[in-house]
């Protein structure tokens, strides 16, 4: 069965196409930037078509010979994002019927049965739902509420307050009733509902085994990871909109993603019916229970081993271009460049630069990264804790704290994009080179293109701390590299080569 998933760069597209391969289907992905998906891991096992959901012509080409269409997308943020939705999902409705498609394979979310209280962003995923129902492709669309999995939204939000808020002023939403799911569930679910018979037209509630309290998620997370009894303190005066922000201070996830989460939380979100059972098999072991999941989540948190992350999902064109000339790009564009020379080989100063960010850091001046990630936040960005999805691994399209990975050359060239809030466009280039003779060269380019007058003040604003910023950046990553380079070296004597324990 061929499978066309959209949404293949986002945190359940990524994991659901793996899952499709092993269960022997053939896999072609629509993406506007196949670059995105060239260091995944099964990038030589899937079809890559360019396009995007809102321009017929690429999802013609997409839908060609497609059995069953894979519909993960959904728009976050930004302005006129339900009627983009609403464009996409009709648009792919009616390419699909053209081109012969099967069945098409939708999540959303569950939701209360008057719909009138439902926010915009919940209203607009169970409008992308009836559209595919009402369509002339038979739909199947699942409706789920949290997912429990290493790097979802969802996930970071709940682990993120319960460590690191001990006490908490809670508002009257986190007293809902929920039924989570664990990501592997949600899995199963998708992947074998490509075997549900055609002629079915409907949607189906999923989820976990257990209803709890937002709360109660809360306080049994604190058991499964080993912390001290939360101490939750119940008001009913703080708004949605309000928890958002707090989200955005305390956790990873930014405002733009966290109250669309609060959002769908204000309700409870409850399966009404499990009918799902009749067509589909539940998972061989039984779905997992919340400590289950939960224990799995971190369990992969820890050991470094998270396939997707919430944050893979860009809000910008991934596609934007470095603007290296002036003229072209329609603008000024500012420049930082500095290069080192250094005796360490290139390939340790690859391993340097590749590691960078996250619980590493950016190798200058800490505490002014910090700062600058504070103040992100605070403008509703999204900050430098976004982190890493590897300790040590880069791919293209990664978040990186506030920079997204744009071009990964490996062993060579690291280009990063700037998505805080910044007013201009902003990018940081780290590559390394070999030296004639020996050791190498490091080159760092930082290119800063203004927008509007705001765009060249704030440039002559930072410019006198780039010194400090970027100089120390280059300095301390070679410094790095050449130390590295003495720490594997073998002792004098030494044959180099050690055993396997």
């Amino acid at each position: 069965m061929l499978c066309l998933v959209t949404g293949a760069t986002g945190y359940i597209g990524g994991r659901l196409v793996p899952r499709l391969l092993a269960d022997g289907h053939r896999v072609r992905c629509l993406v506007r930037d196949p670059d995105k998906l060239r260091d995944v891991p099964w990038a030589d096992q899937i079809e890559v078509v360019r396009g995007d959901v809102l321009d017929p012509s690429s999802m013609r080409a997409a839908c060609h010979g497609v059995d069953v269409l894979y519909y993960l997308v959904h728009s976050m943020s930004g302005t006129g994002f339900a009627e983009r939705d609403r464009r996409g999902a009709s648009e792919t409705s009616r390419v699909a019927a053209e081109a012969g498609v099967s069945r098409i394979v939708y999540l959303g979310g569950l939701h209360p049965t008057d719909r009138s209280e439902l926010s915009e962003h919940l209203g607009s995923r169970v409008e992308v739902g009836d559209i595919f129902l009402s369509g002339p492709v038979p739909a199947v669309v699942l409706q789920a509420a949290v997912v429990l999995g290493s790097g979802s939204a969802s996930f970071e939000m709940l682990r993120y307050l319960t460590e690191r808020l001990p006490v908490m002023v809670t508002p009257r939403w986190v007293r809902n009733r929920v039924q989570p799911i664990a990501i592997r569930d949600l899995l199963h679910y998708l992947v074998r509902a490509a075997e549900i018979p055609d002629s079915l037209n409907r949607t189906f509630d999923i989820g976990g085994p257990e209803v709890l309290t937002y709360e109660q998620m809360m306080r049994r997370y604190a058991v499964v990871a080993g912390l001290p009894r939360r101490v939750m303190l119940p008001v009913s005066v703080l708004s949605p909109r309000l928890s958002s922000h707090w989200i955005n201070i305390v956790t990873p996830v930014p405002k733009s993603i966290g109250a669309p989460l609060i959002d769908s939380l204000v309700h409870e979100a409850v399966c009404t019916e499990h009918d799902i059972d009749d067509y589909v098999a539940a998972p061989e072991q039984g779905l997992l229970s919340y400590e289950q999941a939960v224990r799995l989540a971190l369990a992969r948190v820890r050991n470094g081993q998270v396939d997707t992350r919430w944050s893979d999902a860009s809000g910008n064109t991934p596609s934007d271009p470095l603007p290296s000339d002036p003229r072209w790009a329609g603008g000024s564009a500012y420049r930082d460049v500095r290069v080192r020379r250094t005796s360490a080989a290139p390939e340790t100063v690859w391993r340097v630069i590749e590691s960078i960010g996250g619980r590493n850091g950016w190798y200058s001046m800490p505490l002014a990264w910090a700062a600058r990630g504070w103040v992100d936040r605070l403008a509703g960005g999204v900050g430098l804790r976004r982190g890493r999805r590897d300790a040590h691994e880069l791919r293209t399209g990664d978040a990186l704290d506030w920079w997204r990975v744009e071009q990964l050359d490996d062993g060579r060239l690291l280009r990063l994009r700037a998505e805080m809030k910044l007013p201009g466009r902003a990018w940081l280039e780290l590559g390394v080179r070999p030296d004639t003779g020996s050791g190498s060269v490091y080159r760092q380019r930082a290119v800063f293109v203004p927008r509007g007058l705001s765009g060249h003040l704030y440039w002559w604003a930072v410019a006198p701390f780039h010194g400090a910023v970027f100089g120390g950046m280059a300095r301390n990553i070679v410094r790095e590299a050449e130390q590295s380079t003495g720490r594997h070296r073998p002792a004098e004597g030494s044959s180099g080569t050690h055993g396997a324990g």
